[in-house]
């Protein structure tokens, strides 16, 4: 199984907040992105945080849409390590995926030591008596 990422992780390592990323997430289907049930936190694996990263990207600067950045970016992902994709028969898209590919995983290594492990159910119960 592939190494998945929280949403908390994921957002550091992609520059975003976790409001907008999780906004993103319900509004739009992205590959990779695991999901099981309501209550169940979302999990990013690094595939899924590739089309992420060059959706955000497109939208910053090109204002696409984000629905229409993440399917290009879906595309370019699929065209394995060159990125480039054929728009249409007069425009061409490329990206440097390599490189993205191995800044994404350099800013993931520092997010997965700073992001706060999401603490999940009841607070444990005050036995002391005391208010903290």
């Amino acid at each position: 199984m592939a190494r998945a990422y929280t949403l908390g992780t994921a957002a550091l390592a992609l520059s975003v907040s976790a409001k907008w990323l999780d906004n993103a997430l319900s509004h739009f289907r992205v590959v990779g992105v695991q999901q099981a049930r309501q209550g169940i936190a979302r999990r990013l694996t690094i595939e899924s945080l590739l089309t992420l990263s060059v959706a955000i990207a497109l939208v910053d600067q090109l204002q696409i849409p984000l629905g229409r950045a993440i399917e290009i970016s879906e595309q370019l992902n699929r065209t394995g390590g060159d990125g480039s994709l054929a728009l249409s028969d007069t425009l061409d898209i490329s990206v440097d995926l390599t490189t993205l590919r191995t800044q994404l995983l350099e800013r993931l290594e520092h997010a997965v030591e700073i992001a706060p492990i999401p603490r999940r159910g009841r607070p444990p119960k005050n036995t002391t008596g005391r208010l903290e």
